[in-house]
């Protein structure tokens, strides 16, 4: 696996230096390495299309038999490569995005890939005409070496295939073609490429000095990176805002962590949630220990409002610190206008879920108490068991930071970095012009064809 990777890198530098030294054209460029592909650079980078004489062959060569003595998991293309700690805005993530573009552009020109239907459950074991169109799609795409041949068995070559693309793609890498596997591998070539140059423009606006330490929320990824010299130290997993009350794409500098937050409800969900709620149920909000403030710093009692008006009273409405704060231990605080932030969430089964945009803007953050202790981490004082001395006193604790680290909330869904793998996200908020890119279920669970 190293071995072939280091092969494709260097492939790829010698393009860039014969592009540079002879001046070829893109035209040029794309038949270099559509030639490449025959000798492996295909295998290291998803995405890369195998010249057409080289698909003929796989197509016309000799079947393999039943492929029961063929599983041999060392040599499937498994999802570990996915893995790495280059950050998403990486130096070299434009330029390998555009030597993806050239990529699928060869995709595109030679026809594509095919779609995978099958009325049975594809998996590990599993013999299937169908397994035919899934080999063929995932040597295509890079994530099956061609030298596995074409057959109608689900071996373990293509059940490490198929988790590399799921785990490019975001899925739970667990080999099963469901629901969500298959809606994203019958995803058309032009619409990944076309995907593919709507984020190009997007990570070059982002290509500049971004700071020696900062943290990347991706927002239709639902992670975050906090990346420090060039590499990503930690990788959170993360909930973001719904459809209809997005995250906002912003660039700011975090200059606080509250230990043991009070909750402060914005207007939206005051509007929208507490009111409705305390219709039905009049003791929500001293169920979850939310208090009613005035102007002047007053407590107010819930039974003197009019919880049917219209619009709700001008109020703060406050919930204090505890395990049922909305924020639970940790709050996260940076400049914006839109009042979001990063924060901790008592509701930690969220996190297992394969959609995760639930919160009103606001970013949830797992394992928070990491990304804190790496933020003030240069904060005299504040080490990790400090950090968790104080929220077990249960006191409200803001801490300043001693240097201010950038924050940026993007919005990215294909991204290549240094390690050349493609990676895609599902277009939760419709940005990327094409409607098949967006998220095309609502369950939440990948769910296995039956």
């Amino acid at each position: 696996m190293v071995k072939r990777r280091n092969s494709g890198a260097k492939s790829s530098l010698m393009v860039k230096k014969m592009s540079k030294k002879t001046g070829i054209d893109a035209q040029s460029r794309r038949a270099f390495l559509r030639s490449a592909a025959t000798v492996g650079v295909a295998a290291m980078f998803a995405g890369k299309a195998s010249a057409q004489t080289a698909m003929d062959d796989i197509i016309n060569a000799p079947r393999r038999g039943a492929w029961d003595d063929q599983f041999d998991a060392q040599a499937s293309r498994t999802s570990n490569a996915v893995v790495s700690n280059n950050p998403v805005f990486g130096p070299g993530t434009v330029n390998h995005v555009q030597q993806a573009i050239f990529a699928y552009q060869d995709i595109v020109s030679n026809g594509g890939w095919p779609s995978v239907n099958s009325s049975v459950r594809l998996q590990l074991g599993v013999s299937d005409p169908s397994v035919q169109a899934l080999r063929k799609r995932l040597i295509i795409s890079g994530d099956l070496p061609r030298s596995a041949g074409l057959s109608n068995e689900f071996d373990s070559y293509v059940d490490g295939a198929v988790k590399r693309f799921q785990a490019r793609h975001g899925l739970p890498d667990d080999g099963v073609m469901g629901e969500y596997t298959v809606k994203a591998i019958n995803i058309p070539a032009d619409m990944r490429l076309g995907q593919l140059r709507t984020n190009l423009t997007r990570l070059q606006a982002m290509s500049g000095d971004l700071g020696r330490r900062y943290v990347m929320v991706n927002i239709p990824a639902a992670h975050i990176e906090a990346v420090e010299n060039g590499r990503v130290v930690l990788r959170h997993t993360a909930i973001v805002g719904k459809i209809d009350r997005q995250s906002p794409i912003l660039n700011s500098k975090i200059y606080e962590v509250i230990l043991n937050p009070y909750w402060t409800a914005p207007r939206s969900i005051i509007q929208k949630d507490i009111m409705p709620l305390m219709r039905k149920d009049p003791t929500y909000l001293e169920r979850n220990a939310i208090r009613l403030i005035d102007g002047q710093g007053n407590e107010v009692s819930p039974e003197t409002i009019d919880w049917n008006a219209e619009k709700a009273p001008n109020l703060m409405f406050r919930q204090d610190p505890g395990k049922i704060n909305a924020m639970s231990s940790t709050k996260i605080n940076f400049h914006n206008e839109h009042q979001v932030y990063m924060h901790d969430t008592p509701q930690q089964g969220l996190f297992n879920k394969l959609i995760r945009f639930d919160s009103s803007g606001c970013v949830r953050v797992q394992n928070v108490r990491d990304l804190s202790t790496w933020l003030l981490k240069e904060t005299p004082g504040w080490s990790r068991s400090q950090i968790e001395q104080t929220i077990r006193t249960g006191v409200n604790t803001p801490v300043k930071l001693a240097e201010e680290v950038p924050v940026y909330f993007t919005y990215i869904t294909a991204w290549s970095s240094t390690d050349g793998i493609v990676q895609f996200r599902d277009d939760i908020y419709q940005k990327d012009g094409a409607a098949e890119l967006a998220l095309q279920t609502t369950t939440g669970i990948e769910q296995p064809i039956q």
